[in-house]
Order: structure tokens, then C-alpha cells, then sequence
């Protein structure tokens, strides 16, 4: 089924300023729309790994809705609605941003804070894009921010260590905003801080402790018999997905990398849960080729195979094995999610 006409148009946007990082122009869309991001109170969500996951949860939780990236299953997820009102909240927003000429990270911030506000939404969980400080979210006074984690990523416009990717995702946080991180490592970052999770940053959101609901978002850990599929993009989110793996550990790994990662520290971790690996690529600009990838599998794997097409690379991991790892970027899952 084709997409319909806004859908296309957030297509085609670049998700890059050319301009570079700021705020400045989302602040100036916001405000021909009235500063919708006011209408809500929010939790914002920054870090590394399990953004997405943790935004869904706290939503859930304090009862409201999540702004999520990136998507899987469709543009909708992100606004935590469905494809009519994904077009009905690009379409409150596509005239003034077109005027400013807008990113499409923009306009998809600035449509998800006005789809709340016409929504009636009172709280909501807000995932930063990259990093913090010149991220489009940063536009929110939120009274919670939760940091997930840091690991080295966007090196070339966060900062060379974590300690400087710390400070740019947590400059998010306002002068009175308490901030729950997963331990006291950067909590001199900060003016008010408590140590926890997307539990711990709920509970502060609503005042009292509270049982953090189940939600789920597609790629996430996702778990399909055999299958399993999750959008690790670091050598520590890989570690995190093997530590949950079920057993046992002897999967076909079919993988997509961006090139601004480190392909070969993912890896070198993906080989611990199998031996064979099918490369491929997917859609992105940013994906590293499939031969390219490859290469540097065979440091690791035994078995190494190049398949450029998304899908017929997992078509073709299950003539291997019984049991399949898909993984490395988000963007591949969108790829065979679209096929599917």
C-alpha cells in the first residue's frame, strides 16, 4: 500500500541540518504553533542504549505517550499513534515547518508535541535524538530526565570520552529537574540526582513509588520463536543483548552496521552468540556495505556470508539455523519490517 502524501513528505526530508546542531529553528517552529510542548509535563529520556524502550515504559506508567526514534514497524510508532493520526500530525505542522525549511527530525518533534497538545495529552516521555544539549527535544522543561546509560557514540559531535557524552546528553536537564541515573558515576553533572531506572524516573514523575508497566516496541528485544531481533548499535549494547539471549547461544547473526559505529567491537561480541554471519545492508545512507561488513566478520566468524537485500539476507539465515540473530542497527529491522 503506498503512503499517503505527508508520510511521503517526511520521507524525503533530510534528517541532517545543514546548518548544523541547534535548537534555534525548532525553538522558532514551536513557536508559529503556539508552544504546544507546553501543554504537557514530560519525562526526558536520554542515553545510549534503551531509550526507546524506557520512554515507552514511563508513558505507560504515568499515563500518557511516548515519542520515540527510530521506527520499525512505520513512521507512526514514533508518535505513539497510528498512520491516520501520523498524518494528521505531520499535516498540523508541514506548512510552517516547510516556511522554515525544517529537519526531518524537526518536524517529527515538533508534529509529536502537537499531536499531544491536540490530543489532550498531560504527561508524556520524550526520547532525545543525538545526544542532548543541540538535540530538537531540548525545547521541553521537563522535571525528570532519565539517562539510560553512555557509551562512546557520535564521537565527532558529542565528545571523545563519556564523560563528555555525559555532559552534552545531560545538559537536557534544568536547574530544578531531578535526573536518575543508573549510578553515581556522573552525578556531579548534575544538581539533583537519585540512582535508578525508568521505574525510579516514573515514581519521582508522579511523586510515589510505582510498578513500571509493560510495553514493548518492535526490534526491542524482540523475541519470535527462533528469532531474535533487537537494534544494538555499540559494543555495550551487544553485550547487553547476549547477556539476554535465551539459550543456548548458536545463532546465524545477520547484521547491518553504520559506518560511524564500531563494526568491528560489535562484532568481534556478535561472534560469541554464533559462528556464521550473514552481512548485509540496509537502506540507510549511513549503512557500511555488505561486503564491506563482511570482511571484517571474517576476523571472527567461521562462516561469513554477503547478501546485500535485507530480506533475502534473513530468508537466507534460515537455511542456515534454526535459530537467528538480527541485529546492528534499527534501520535494518525497518527494512525487513517494510518487506514483511
Amino acid at each position: 500500500m503506498r503512503r499517503s502524501a505527508n508520510t511521503d513528505w517526511v520521507a524525503s526530508l533530510s534528517p541532517w541540518p545543514a546548518d548544523g546542531f541547534g535548537t534555534e529553528r525548532m525553538r522558532e517552529l514551536l513557536e508559529r504553533l503556539g508552544n504546544p510542548q507546553r501543554a504537557f509535563d514530560a519525562v526526558h529520556v536520554v542515553g545510549t542504549k534503551g531509550k526507546s524502550t524506557a520512554a515507552r515504559r514511563i508513558a505507560r506508567t504515568i499515563g500518557g505517550a511516548a515519542y520515540t526514534s527510530p521506527h520499525v514497524s512505520g513512521w507512526h510508532e514514533r508518535l505513539d499513534t497510528d498512520a491516520a493520526g501520523f498524518e494528521r500530525a505531520v499535516q498540523r505542522v508541514r506548512p510552517a515547518a516547510e516556511e522554515l525549511d525544517a529537519t526531518q527530525f524537526e518536524v517529527l518533534t515538533a508534529a509529536a508535541f502537537a499531536d499531544f497538545a491536540a490530543r489532550g495529552v498531560e504527561a508524556a516521555a520524550i526520547e532525545a535524538g543525538l545526544g542532548g544539549r543541540l538535540d530538537a527535544t531540548n525545547v521541553i522543561d521537563a522535571r525528570v530526565v532519565l539517562l539510560t546509560n553512555v557509551a562512546l557514540e557520535h564521537t565527532d559531535v558529542l565528545g571523545e570520552t563519556r564523560e563528555e557524552i555525559a555532559r552534552e546528553k545531560l545538559a537536557v536537564a534544568g536547574p530544578d529537574a531531578t535526573v536518575v541515573l543508573p549510578d553515581t558515576e556522573f552525578a556531579h553533572l548534575v544538581a539533583h540526582s537519585e540512582v535508578g531506572g525508568a521505574r525510579e524516573a516514573a515514581s519521582v514523575f508522579l511523586g510515589r513509588s510505582v510498578e513500571l508497566a509493560d510495553a514493548s516496541l518492535p526490534g526491542r528485544l524482540e523475541l519470535r520463536g527462533g528469532e531474535v531481533r533487537d537494534g544494538a548499535h555499540t559494543p555495550d549494547a551487544v553485550d547487553w543483548l547476549l547477556e539476554r539471549l535465551p539459550e543456548p547461544h548458536e545463532y546465524v547473526v545477520v547484521a547491518s552496521i553504520l559506518t560511524d559505529k564500531d563494526a568491528a567491537g560489535m562484532l568481534e561480541r556478535l561472534a560469541r552468540a554464533g559462528r556464521t554471519l550473514v552481512a548485509t545492508r540496509s537502506t540507510n545512507a549511513r549503512a557500511l556495505p555488505a561486503a564491506d561488513l563482511a570482511d571484517l566478520g571474517r576476523a571472527w566468524f567461521d562462516a561469513v556470508e554477503t547478501i546485500d537485500d535485507p530480506h533475502q539476507a534473513l530468508r537466507r539465515a534460515r537455511t542456515l539455523g534454526p535459530r537467528i540473530l538480527v541485529t546492528g542497527s534499527l534501520y535494518l529491522l525497518a527494512d525487513i519490517s517494510r518487506a514483511e
